[in-house]
C-alpha cells in the first residue's frame, strides 16, 4: 500500500521553501476535506515535522516533539486524523475513509515511532491497493481487476489459456462450419446452370436434357446432404467439447473457491458463488461452443459472398452496403448502452439468488416468527425488479432491432429493382439474378445476426468477468514454496500476536501465550473480545497481522495447511452436518476409516447408543445440515468426527452452549475423554466446565487480561472472578 505520494509541482515548491536541510521526508498522504469543501491537499511527514499543504500554500506546520496520542476516528462519510498537541486534542486533517483509512492507520503507528525517536527506516505496508490508478474506481475485492479498465483483448487471451487441452476439439466445429459454408455457396451456382440451360430454354424433353437435369438435381441433393451431415457433426462435437469445457471450468472454479481465504468467502454469499459456478459458466460455454462457431462461419460466408457478388456485378453489390454505415454506427453505440443494462440485470439476478438462498437456509426462522407472507413479499419485490429489468431489456431489443433489420434489408429491395431492370434490358439472365439474390441473402444473414451479437457478447463478457474475478483472486492465506510436513506433538506458542480483519482495526493486540503439549486451556471473555478469532488464527484460517504462532517450535506459516488442519480436531457451537449418512459425517475427517473406527469414535463421543436406536443406525440419513437430529445429537456426532482422526490439538468453540443439563453432561463426558492426552483450546459458555482446565486465558477488548488456573484467577478477583460470580447469581435467580 502506497504511503509516499508525489506532490504536485506547486506543493513541492512550498515544501522545499519550508523544510530544513537536516529533515528527512518519511511519508506523504493525501487528505480530501477542508472547511467542509472537497480538496486535494497533502500531509507530508518528516522525522521532525508534519506539513499540511493545499494548492501551493502551507496551511499548518506541526512539531512532532510537541505531539502525542495520534489516532484516527471515523466520522459520517469521512475520517479524521487526530493528535494531542501540548496536551490538547486537535484535528489535523479529514480524508475519505474508503481510500485512505488503511494508510492513516499505518501513519498513526509511524508517528508514534517518530515521536519516540525511532526514525531510522520508514514503515511499509503489505496491504494491497484497493483502487485502480487509472480511473480511481475500486478493484474487485481481493483482486487487481478493474472492470472498467481491463482490456477485452486481455480477457480473450485469458480465456484462450483456459482452453488448453481442448483446443483441437473446440476448433473442429469451426473447421466443419467453414466446409459447410463452402458447400452452401456451390448450390446457387448449380441452380444457375439448371435455370439458364434447362428451365428457361424450354426446348422440349429429350433424353439428354432429362439426364443432365437429373444430374444437377442429384448434385444439389448431395451437397445439401453433406452440408447437413457436417452440421450434425459440428453440433455433436460442440456438445462434447462444450461439456468438457464446462466440467473443467466448474471444477477449476470450485477448486479456487476451496483455496480462498475465509475473509474472502465470507464477503460473498452462497447464492452468488453458486450462480458463478452454474449460470455464468453455462453462458461462457454456450458462447464458445455454439455462438462462436456460428459467428465465425457467418463472417467467413460474408467475406466469400462479398467476393462472389463483386465478381458477378460490382454495381449491384454496392446496393447491399448502402444502409450498412448507418446500421453499424447505431449498433456499436447501442452496444455500449446495453452493456450497462446487462450488468444491471446480472446484479439484480444475483440479488434474487442470494435472497432465495438466504430465505431457504433460514426457513425454520421464517416459520418460527410467522414471517412467511413477509418473505413472499420480499422475494416478490426482488423478482419484480429483476423481471422489470429483463422485460425492459427485451422490449428495447425487440423494438430496436426489428426496425434496424428492416433498414439493413433495404439493400435487397434495391437489388430486386435494379436486377429486374437489367433482366428486362437483356443484360442479365435469370439464373445470374437468382444466384446474386441467393448470395445477397447469405450476406444479409450475418448482417442480421449483428443485431444479436452485441447482446450475446455483452452477456458473455459479463459472465466471463465474474468468473475471472474468482480465478484471479489472491488468497490471503497460502503455503510457502516448500512447506514443512511435521507430526504435531501439541506445543503452541502465541508470540506477540496482533490481528485485525482490517489491518487498521486490530481485534487482538499483542497476545503472548505458551501452551504445553497435553494441556487444556480455557478461553473466556465478553462477547467480541476475540476468543473465536484467536482459535481461528491457531487453525490458520487467517494469518496474523503482527507476531507469530508456532506449533512445536515451527511457525505455522511454514507448515502446509493440509498438514496443520489434518492434525487438529474442531467442535463448534453451531454444528454443521453434511447431507448423507451418520457414518459419512463421522468419516468426514478420515474418509477411509473402517466401521470399527467409526463405532469407537461414536462410543467415545457418547453417540453410539442413540445412533443404534435410529431405524437405520449408522446408515441413517441426516438431511441438510443435520436438522433431522436434535442439537445434542448433532454435537455428539461432531465430537466423534473430531475424534476419529486422533488429533493432537483439539479446539472447542462453546461446544456445550445452549444445551439442556442432561445432554450437556453427556457431551461434557465425551469432551473429557476427547481431551485426555491432547492439547486443547476450549472456549466455554458455562465457566463451570473449565474447572478441570490447566490454565484459563481471559481476554478483554482484544488484550490478554488474565492468565492462570481456575483457583488462581478466583483468588485474584479480577475479570474472571466477576464472570464466575455473575453466572452463579444468574443460576440462583433461575432456580428460585
Amino acid at each position: 500500500m502506497k504511503l509516499m505520494f508525489d506532490l504536485p509541482a506547486i506543493d513541492e515548491e512550498v515544501l522545499q521553501q519550508n523544510i530544513s536541510s537536516d529533515e528527512r521526508r518519511m511519508y506523504c498522504l493525501p487528505y480530501n476535506f477542508e472547511e467542509e469543501k472537497k480538496v486535494e491537499g497533502f500531509m507530508v511527514f518528516t522525522d521532525k515535522h508534519i506539513y499540511k499543504i493545499l494548492n501551493g500554500a502551507l496551511l499548518k506546520k506541526y512539531k512532532l516533539s510537541e505531539m502525542s496520542d495520534f489516532a484516527v476516528e471515523t466520522h459520517y462519510g469521512s475520517c479524521g486524523f487526530y493528535a494531542k498537541i501540548n496536551g490538547n486534542s486537535e484535528l489535523l486533517c479529514l480524508f475519505i475513509s474508503g481510500r485512505n483509512l488503511p494508510r492513516y492507520s499505518v501513519i498513526v503507528q509511524a508517528c508514534e515511532m517518530l515521536v519516540k525517536g525511532d526514525n531510522k527506516e520508514a514503515l511499509t505496508s503489505n496491504e494491497p491497493e484497493r483502487f485502480c490508478p487509472k480511473c480511481n474506481r475500486p478493484y474487485v475485492v481481493h483482486t487487481k481487476i478493474c472492470p472498467f479498465c481491463q482490456s477485452k483483448k486481455e480477457i480473450y487471451l485469458k480465456l484462450w489459456a483456459m482452453t488448453k487441452g481442448l483446443r483441437l476439439m473446440m476448433l473442429f466445429p469451426l473447421i466443419t462450419a467453414i466446409i459447410a459454408t463452402v458447400f452452401r455457396f456451390v448450390v446457387p451456382a448449380i441452380q444457375k446452370i439448371a435455370i439458364n440451360e434447362y428451365i428457361i430454354p424450354a426446348t422440349g424433353i429429350t433424353g439428354k436434357s432429362i439426364s443432365g437435369f437429373l444430374l444437377i438435381i442429384c448434385a444439389i441433393v448431395m451437397f445439401d446432404l453433406v452440408h447437413r451431415i457436417l452440421n450434425v457433426m459440428q453440433s455433436r462435437m460442440a456438445a462434447i467439447s462444450g461439456n468438457k469445457f464446462t466440467r473443467m471450468l466448474r471444477t477449476l472454479l470450485f477448486e479456487k473457491i476451496q483455496m480462498l481465504s475465509m475473509s474472502s468467502i465470507q464477503n460473498k454469499s452462497t447464492g452468488d458463488l453458486m450462480g458463478r459456478i452454474n449460470n455464468d459458466v453455462s453462458v461462457v460455454q454456450h458462447f464458445i461452443t455454439s455462438l462462436l462457431p456460428t459467428y465465425f462461419a457467418q463472417a467467413f460466408s460474408f467475406v466469400l459472398a462479398l467476393i462472389l457478388l463483386i465478381c458477378l456485378n460490382p454495381v449491384m453489390c454496392l446496393f447491399v452496403f448502402i444502409p450498412l454505415p448507418f446500421a453499424i454506427t447505431f449498433i456499436f453505440k447501442f452496444w455500449k448502452y446495453m452493456q450497462k443494462r446487462n450488468v444491471k440485470a446480472w446484479v439484480l439476478a444475483r440479488r434474487t439468488n442470494m435472497h432465495l438462498q438466504d430465505i431457504l437456509n433460514g426457513i425454520r426462522v421464517v416459520k418460527a416468527y410467522g414471517n412467511e407472507k413477509q418473505a413472499i413479499k420480499t422475494f416478490e419485490k426482488c423478482t419484480n425488479k429483476q423481471a422489470h429489468q429483463d422485460e425492459s431489456n427485451a422490449k428495447l431489443f425487440d423494438t430496436v432491432f426489428p426496425v434496424l433489420g428492416l433498414v439493413v434489408r433495404l439493400g435487397s429491395y434495391l437489388i430486386l429493382m435494379y436486377g429486374n431492370i437489367l433482366l428486362f434490358h437483356g443484360t442479365m439472365d435469370v439464373g445470374t439474378l437468382n444466384q446474386f439474390n441467393t448470395y445477397a441473402n447469405i450476406i444479409y444473414e450475418p448482417l442480421m445476426q449483428i443485431t444479436a451479437i452485441p447482446r450475446n457478447i455483452s452477456n458473455f463478457l459479463t459472465s466471463l468477468g465474474k468468473i475471472l474475478e474468482i480465478l484471479e483472486e489472491e488468497p490471503e492465506v497460502f503455503d510457502i514454496a516448500k512447506p514443512h510436513n511435521i507430526t504435531i506433538k501439541g506445543d503452541i506458542n502465541v508470540d506477540h500476536v496482533t490481528f485485525g480483519y482490517e489491518s487498521y482495526n486490530p481485534v487482538l493486540k499483542n497476545i503472548n501465550v505458551k501452551v504445553n503439549s497435553g494441556e487444556m486451556i480455557g478461553i473466556v471473555g465478553h462477547s467480541g473480545c476475540g476468543k473465536t478469532t484467536l482459535i481461528n488464527l491457531v487453525m490458520r484460517l487467517y494469518d496474523v497481522t503482527e507476531g507469530k504462532i508456532e506449533i512445536d517450535g515451527v511457525n505455522i506459516k511454514d507448515i502446509s495447511q493440509m498438514t496443520l488442519r489434518s492434525q487438529i480436531g474442531v467442535v463448534l457451537q453451531e454444528t454443521h452436518l453434511f447431507s448423507g449418512s451418520i457414518r459419512d459425517n463421522i468419516r468426514y475427517a478420515k474418509p477411509y476409516a473402517t466401521n470399527e473406527e467409526v463405532i469407537n469414535a461414536a462410543r467415545m463421543a457418547n453417540a453410539h447408543d442413540f445412533i443404534m436406536n435410529l431405524p437405520q443406525g449408522y446408515n441413517t440419513m441426516v438431511g441438510e445440515k443435520g436438522y433431522s437430529l436434535s442439537g445434542g445429537e448433532r454435537q455428539r456426532i461432531a465430537i466423534a468426527r473430531a475424534l476419529i482422526h486422533d488429533p493432537k490439538i483439539l479446539i472447542l468453540d462453546e461446544a456445550t452452549a445452549a444445551l439442556d443439563t442432561e445432554t450437556e453432561k453427556l457431551i461434557q463426558d465425551a469432551i473429557n475423554k476427547l481431551t485426555t492426552g491432547r492439547t486443547t483450546l476450549a472456549i466455554a459458555h458455562r465457566l463451570s466446565t473449565l474447572r478441570n482446565a490447566d490454565k484459563i486465558l481471559v481476554l478483554d477488548h482484544g488484550k490478554l487480561a488474565e492468565y492462570g488456573t481456575h483457583v488462581e484467577l478466583l483468588e485474584k478477583k479480577g475479570i474472571y472472578y466477576g464472570l464466575v460470580m455473575a453466572q452463579k447469581r444468574a443460576a440462583l435467580e433461575k432456580s428460585k
